[in-house]
């Protein structure tokens, strides 16, 4: 069975180790940061100023003051602090937070990933976008395998314009892990109910497959 989107983010938030900070981007990583053990010390940084991010509010607890990059009410936890745009992308271009989770419309088996522009439609610029992924050593995209059409969006060569080359470490989307390495896209694991067949028919790029292919633990 294909994972939603909430657990495309409750398999990611098992990346996060105590004492990360960690950048969210918009759309599925934002959800990163209500499955975060409550065990660990995370630190979640906004690049339009915000570090100590907590988990989405509760409907009708909303600060219309407090929000994420995507414009999204958020919440903050103790000792949270906010700042300007200039200090919140000195922090990113500098390299202190370490690992960054980032959406995707295309991901290319050698790292490269395009997440900012479809030739054609009107958009307001790459953003900060352009910022994490060439500063992050550390990045993870959270995304759908293939697209409404069904068309594959795990591919040898991206299609539409890059946002960083060679940048990107592991993918996760409804059907598989994949970790990107010097030879292209491992499978690391496999959604519950769906087999690697079925991964391997719905990704265009080559897969490499060792052995036997767990299952993703989600809870």
């Amino acid at each position: 069975m294909a994972l939603g989107k909430e657990e495309i983010a409750k398999r990611i938030a098992k990346e996060v180790k105590d004492g990360y900070y960690v950048n969210l981007g918009i759309g599925i990583p934002t959800l990163v940061a209500n499955y975060v053990r409550h065990d660990i010390s995370v630190e979640f940084q906004s690049e339009n100023g915000v570090l100590g991010m907590g988990p989405f509010p509760y409907e009708g607890e909303e600060d219309a003051d407090i929000i994420n990059a995507g414009k999204q009410t958020i919440t903050t936890l103790p000792g949270a602090s906010f700042f300007d745009s200039a200090f919140s992308f000195g922090m990113i271009r500098s390299q202190k937070v370490d690992l960054t989770i980032l959406g995707a419309m295309e991901v290319s088996e050698n790292g490269d990933i395009a997440n900012w522009k479809i030739p054609g439609k009107m958009v307001k610029g790459m953003g900060g976008a352009m910022d994490l992924v060439a500063s992050a050593e550390n990045i993870i995209v959270a995304m759908m395998h293939v697209n409404k059409a069904g068309e594959s969006k795990i591919l040898k060569r991206c299609t539409l314009p890059l946002t960083g080359v060679g940048c990107v470490r592991k993918v996760v989307t409804e059907l598989a892990v994949l970790e990107i390495t010097p030879n292209g896209f491992k499978l690391l694991e496999r959604a519950p109910g769906v087999s690697v067949d079925d991964i391997i028919k719905a990704t265009e790029a080559d897969l490499i497959i060792e052995g036997e292919v767990p299952e993703m633990l989600i809870d």
